[in-house]
């Protein structure tokens, strides 16, 4: 079945590219939409973009392969992403990181059997202050120790 927008996602689709003034411009917050509903980026999707927004594809695909918040590949329902930049690091993002593979079986990287949860790495989402800290999906989780990482992994599995 080719790709294409729930009606719904037509109609941000169409806000989104009112507020721009070129359609390049509106390129990443399409690919967010995009990915919103389908969950990763693919080919045929790059395509459909390249047609809708007039954009080369291989500009499309240098967006996508540039930022790591575009799904390349299909991924678990739920995103768990690890801060390991120095602030986080100093205060225990490795604990935090080992915790979280040893709960979901699974190295960074990687999807649990299920489809649940892909874990990542991210180099910096920006929470210095209050390290160590992880994203699940769209929401922050900080100062955490590794009783807090089981708590919230088991609720994210159970959930």
């Amino acid at each position: 079945m080719p790709f294409s927008l729930s009606p719904e996602r037509e109609r941000e689709l169409e806000a989104i590219l009112s507020r721009y003034p070129t359609r390049m411009a509106a390129l990443i917050p399409t690919l967010h939409l995009i990915q919103d509903q389908e969950g990763w980026i693919s080919d045929e999707v790059i395509a459909w973009v390249s047609q809708r927004l007039d954009v080369p594809p291989a500009h499309i695909k240098g967006v996508v392969t540039f930022y790591t918040l575009f799904n390349q590949h299909p991924v678990g329902k739920h995103q768990v992403w690890v801060c390991r930049t120095l602030p986080c690091a100093l205060r225990g993002a490795g604990d935090v990181l080992a915790q979280c593979e040893k709960k979901l079986g699974i190295h960074a990287g990687e999807t649990t059997a299920n489809g649940k949860v892909t874990l990542r790495t991210a180099e910096c989402l920006a929470s210095c202050g209050t390290a160590p800290m992880m994203q699940i999906n769209k929401e922050y989780h900080e100062n955490l120790t590794p009783e807090k990482v089981d708590r919230l992994l088991t609720k994210l599995m159970e959930g």
